[in-house]
């Protein structure tokens, strides 16, 4: 198509410069040099009047016009050399009425002048007519042929322009026709090569995109559609690998979730037996040592009363380790009752179950206004539970326990920070606080198993969220952790409410 163009703009380039090289012959140089034979002539023509005028009158100013057209003469004799440069006869014809013109005014005008000036009557015309015509008129018929050989070479030339441009019009509808021509062919080719193939390709894509991976796609056409093929054959045997990868991982995911369900189920089990079969020896150990501790009381010397009392604590302790054990194994298992909560409502009810404990203590606990969030009322009322009575446990000696929660929104969701002045916790711990019935203090010191914290990090971390002990605090201890927020609500618009105004109630 590009070879085309190029050809035809050549040839049509052509064309165009030859008919205007034609157009341009006729109007630059034929036509002024016709023209100026015309001048010639009727300059020749005054030139014999004024001498003749001159002879018969004497009066010097009548030879002003035969000198200026002699320089006219000149000047359009030179115009003409220049025009008919390339037209060698006619420059000749142009020199031979050059030279018959001078002969005449050397052999008969210039000697009538002359005699005429010294002469003090008229001079007679009658002896040189005869021979002054005969010259004259063969300069006159010279430039009448120069005049008809140019007639004829314009003739030629408005027959070269008209056959120029019938051949440029020719050239430029062949070109017209050729562009078509090439246009439909190429349309052909382009449906041929490039289309057909492409519809086979998008038609093998379409199938694999069904769900027919194993549909192989066979390279066609020209060699960009070819390597696009190649190329998306590549990719679909990248995407069946990943496939079988992910079957693969699927099935071990599968094998490994029934495993889950079994050791699930044996947890269960587990958690069942503890709560009633292991519960129940405890509670005979504890309940038959303190009858025989009562029962033989007047036998048993403070040695055995001791013993008894190791006994009896070990079965207690015993069964609020299985106790809180098994509240850590229900977290997400048992209470995943996930909907809207209202913190403050939960905070209000963790409260009010340490209301005995913090009045005892005579602490104060301040709260900045709770959002909602999504969550489990009962894992959330527990979070708030652990974190204030760990507060008001782990309280200084020395001034009255001060709790403050603050709630910050981010981008993420909610930040909560949960500060008191007590006796802290050294940051070296700051990870072995959180892990199960890990305790910093010998056990007699302060009351509980060591669950409290890993069950609060157990919930937060099921809800989503991260906890955490602040660093950098030194007033006392300060917890943060991190919930999402509820999801958005969308109400539907009400026929004739503003929806700014739904928003409002919302």
């Amino acid at each position: 198509m590009t070879a085309l163009v190029l050809l035809g703009g050549g040839v049509g380039a052509a064309a165009l410069t030859h008919t205007a090289a034609v157009s341009d012959r006729l109007a630059d140089r034929i036509a002024p040099s016709r023209t100026a034979v015309g001048q010639l002539d009727v300059g020749l023509l005054d030139q014999a009047t004024a001498v003749h005028t001159y002879v018969i009158t004497g009066d010097p100013a009548l030879l002003t016009p035969y000198r200026g057209g002699i320089d006219a003469e000149r000047a359009t004799v030179a115009r003409l050399r220049n025009l008919l440069a390339d037209e060698p006869e006619a420059l000749d014809d142009l020199e031979r009425a050059g030279q018959l013109a001078d002969r005449w005014r050397a052999d008969f005008a210039e000697p009538l002048v002359g005699s005429r000036r010294a002469a003090t009557t008229p001079v007679e015309l009658a002896p040189v007519v005869t021979r002054e015509a005969a010259a004259f008129q063969a300069a006159r018929a010279q430039l009448t042929g120069l005049a008809g050989r140019l007639d004829r070479i314009r003739d030629a030339g408005r027959r070269n322009l008209d056959h120029a441009r019938a051949l440029r019009d020719l050239t430029f509808v062949a070109i017209l026709a050729a562009l078509l021509l090439s246009s439909i062919v190429s349309s052909v080719l382009v449906r041929t090569t490039v289309l057909r193939p492409l519809e086979r390709l998008g038609a093998s894509v379409r199938q694999v995109a069904g769900g027919d991976f194993r549909h192989q796609l066979r390279a066609q056409g020209p060699a960009d559609i070819a390597r696009l093929t190649t190329d998306v054959e590549t990719m679909r045997q990248r995407v069946v690998d990943a496939l079988e990868r992910s079957q693969h991982d699927r099935d071990a995911l599968e094998q490994q979730a029934a495993e889950l369900r079994r050791s699930n189920e044996d947890l269960e089990q587990f958690a069942y037996v503890a709560s009633h079969d292991l519960q129940e020896p405890l509670r005979k150990i504890a309940s038959f040592c303190q009858l025989l501790e009562r029962r033989y009381a007047d036998q048993l010397d403070d040695r055995a009363r001791q013993y008894i009392g190791f006994a009896v604590d070990g079965a207690t302790r015993m069964q609020e380790l299985i106790h809180d054990l098994l509240t850590f194994s229900r977290i997400g298992r048992v209470y995943a009752d996930l909907r809207e909560v209202d913190l403050t409502e939960v905070f209000a009810q963790a409260e009010s179950n340490l209301s005995r404990a913090v009045e005892e203590a005579g602490a104060t606990v301040t709260c900045d206004p709770l959002p909602t969030v999504q969550g489990d009322p009962t894992l959330l009322t527990m979070l708030w539970q652990n974190l204030l009575g760990n507060a008001v446990k782990f309280r200084s000696p020395d001034r009255d326990p001060l709790i403050r929660v603050t709630a910050t929104r981010t981008p993420e969701g909610w930040s909560f920070a949960v500060e008191d002045n007590g006796i802290g916790i050294d940051p070296r711990y700051a990870d072995k606080i959180f892990v199960i019935f890990q305790r910093l203090h010998p056990r007699g010191t302060y009351p509980g198993t060591g669950i409290g914290l890993a069950v609060c990090k157990k919930i937060v971390e099921y809800h989503g969220g991260t906890l955490a002990l602040d660093e950098a605090y030194t007033g006392g201890a300060r917890f943060r952790f991190t919930l999402p927020p509820a999801p958005a609500v969308v109400v539907p618009e009400q026929p004739g409410e503003p929806a700014a105004e739904q928003a409002a109630t919302v």
